[in-house]
């Protein structure tokens, strides 16, 4: 094969037809070579850059060092003018190996570190908006345009149980447990939409849908949709409820103008409570359950120069004594496990300033009477787990329904409360010693639950209140009330008057749990049980039907019963009816 030789003309129109700029500089660093892309990279002429010192044509060139050292410098970034360029410095030996020169192969790069850029923006801009959805609340899912799924959140899998396993490149079906795809609606009519109910993941959970269309350049180019749990909206709503009915706590709700009757049995007690309201004392309400001794509290506090204040009430019977303690007199941080951060104030120092109304107190513990009695008489609380006293401003309103002599007699609560206490007393009779007032109360609660049950109902027929009359309420009025709310579900809407035939059974299934007509309630038959096991199977059937008669409210069904409401639970866990 023969040898091809390549003229300087050939070697000039290979090096100019190159995209690529080439430098070639002798052992004097004078410029022996520059090709047409050097031209425009470098932006002088060949004719102008041939023969000179390279230093003079690029001042911040590195082909001197190359050629001083003897070693090649690859994929350098340097910047020439506005241009940043990626060049290669190789020196050019002869044949012993010594350095004739350096030639320098370099090109724009411009383009390509602005369009890195760009991709490094992008991609900090995704990972932002990634953070941002990951961090979010609320449940979010995004589909493509042909309805796969490409992104869920953390909160998504939280909510519907599904992983981005289970998800993603997925149908945007996948995930619906009942109800259309709101993903693929979207798509369709490229319209959002809102609040849309379904059911998601395996555990079909209820939530609403928000969707809409991603719109880029007048392009669809997916839908993305976020899921709100229903049950964290039910959850608020239960908060909100329950802050209302703390609203209501703190406040009055009743005046003397709201206790009804004309006997002198409820006159002269009304005529006690409003001189009561008068004087700072401590009062203490006597009576059944039922008689109304909440509404006499209210109003006392009503006609008091404390009616600007709180006026809250406790339920002794309620609250377990390990924690009445907490309740009423407050804790500090760490008094004991599970204690709020930061302690909580006190029932006493939420009262201060208004009324505090102890219901049911004769179902306080000991414990709790000594530091009660502390109270009222230094005017002041101490704490759970605090040695420090807070002093408050209480007046403080007391109800029983108990024989407190006997419980004094007994020791169960303390004669040096009872006399601290017993500073006022009001007897509230019971509804069978003032049948009098019953037409009145008629009349007043039929006004109410007319309100209440939107109905039209004007008068009670002479049979039906004749039957009121006859009967002796151990419920008292709040049995009334339960009587007369039932008849009025049993009418038909458009009647406006109460006849006999619409009443409930008065004494309803519980008539007969005590008295001399206990044992016709009892379950037929002996079937070899003992009289303990027949009271026990009888007393369970009786709080069976109390809780199904009140809906399963349990504290109803203790009053209902006539017993506390830790009886009720005693009871419960003894039938195993928890």
């Amino acid at each position: 094969m023969g040898t091809i030789c390549i003229g300087e003309k050939e070697i000039e129109v290979i090096l100019n037809s190159t995209h690529e700029g080439i430098i070639a500089v002798n052992r004097e660093g004078k410029i022996t070579v520059f090709n047409q892309a050097a031209e425009k990279l470098i932006g002088v002429s060949a004719e102008e850059a041939l023969g000179r010192d390279v230093t003079e044509v690029v001042p911040n060139t590195r082909l001197p060092v190359v050629l001083k050292t003897g070693k090649a410098e690859l994929n350098q970034q340097q910047r020439i003018g506005d241009t940043m360029i990626l060049t290669n410095r190789v020196p050019v030996r002869d044949e012993n190996g010594a350095v004739v020169g350096v030639v320098a192969v370099f090109r724009d790069i411009s383009e390509i570190v602005a369009l890195a850029e760009r991709i490094t923006r992008l991609r900090e801009t995704q990972m932002l908006l990634e953070a941002i959805i990951n961090s979010t609340q609320d449940a979010i899912s995004v589909v493509d345009e042909s309805g796969l799924q490409i992104m869920i959140n953390p909160a998504y899998t939280q909510l519907t149980g599904l992983t981005e396993k289970d998800v993603l490149g997925k149908p945007a079906t996948v995930d619906i447990a009942e109800g259309e795809s709101m993903h693929m609606r979207v798509l369709k009519t490229r319209q959002p939409v809102r609040a849309v109910p379904m059911k998601v993941g395996p555990k079909r959970r209820e939530v609403l849908v928000d969707a809409a269309p991603i719109i880029v350049n007048n392009e669809l180019k997916g839908s993305v949709a976020v899921i709100h749990d229903i049950s964290e909206i039910r959850r608020l709503s239960e908060e909100l409820e329950r802050a209302r009915r703390l609203i209501r706590h703190l406040e009055a709700k009743y005046t003397f103008d709201d206790i009804v009757g004309v006997s002198v049995e409820i006159r002269e007690a009304i005529e006690q409570a409003k001189k009561a309201a008068e004087t700072p004392a401590t009062v203490v309400l006597r009576g059944e359950s039922g008689t109304g001794k909440e509404l006499f509290a209210h109003a006392i506090h009503q006609a008091s120069k404390r009616s600007h204040g709180p006026f809250i009430r406790v339920s002794c019977a309620a609250i377990p004594d390990t924690l009445l303690e907490s309740e009423l007199f407050g804790y500090v941080e760490g008094a004991f496990t599970g204690a709020r951060r930061g302690g909580r104030r006190g029932y006493f120092q939420e009262a201060s300033g208004g009324t505090l109304f102890l219901d049911e107190i004769g179902e306080m513990g000991l414990g709790v009477q000594s530091k009660l009695l502390r109270v009222l008489q230094e005017k002041e609380v101490v704490p759970v787990g605090d040695s420090k006293p807070v002093p408050v401003d209480v007046r403080v309103i007391a109800a029983t329904n108990a024989n407190l002599e006997e419980l004094v007699k007994k020791g169960k609560f303390r004669e040096d409360l009872y006399y601290r206490l017993n500073v006022i007393t009001i007897n509230i009779p019971p509804l069978r010693y003032r049948k009098q007032d019953i037409p009145h109360l008629v009349h007043y609660l039929l006004r109410k639950f007319n309100q209440e049950y939107g109905r039209n109902v004007q008068e009670i027929s002479p049979e039906a209140l004749q039957r009121f009359l006859d009967y002796s309420w151990p419920g008292n009025v709040r049995e009334l009330e339960n009587v007369l709310s039932r008849a009025i579900i049993n009418m038909k809407v458009g009647e406006t008057r109460i006849e006999a035939y619409h009443l409930p059974p008065l004494g309803g299934p519980l008539v007969s749990y005590t008295g001399e007509d206990s044992a016709t309630s009892l379950p037929a038959g002996f079937g070899g049980e003992s009289l303990s096991q027949m009271r026990d199977r009888w007393e369970k059937e009786v709080i069976q039907r109390a809780l199904g008669q009140t809906g399963g409210n349990k504290t109803a069904a203790a009053r209902l019963l006539r017993i506390s409401i830790r009886s009720l639970y005693n009871k419960l866990e003894k039938h195993g009816l928890k």
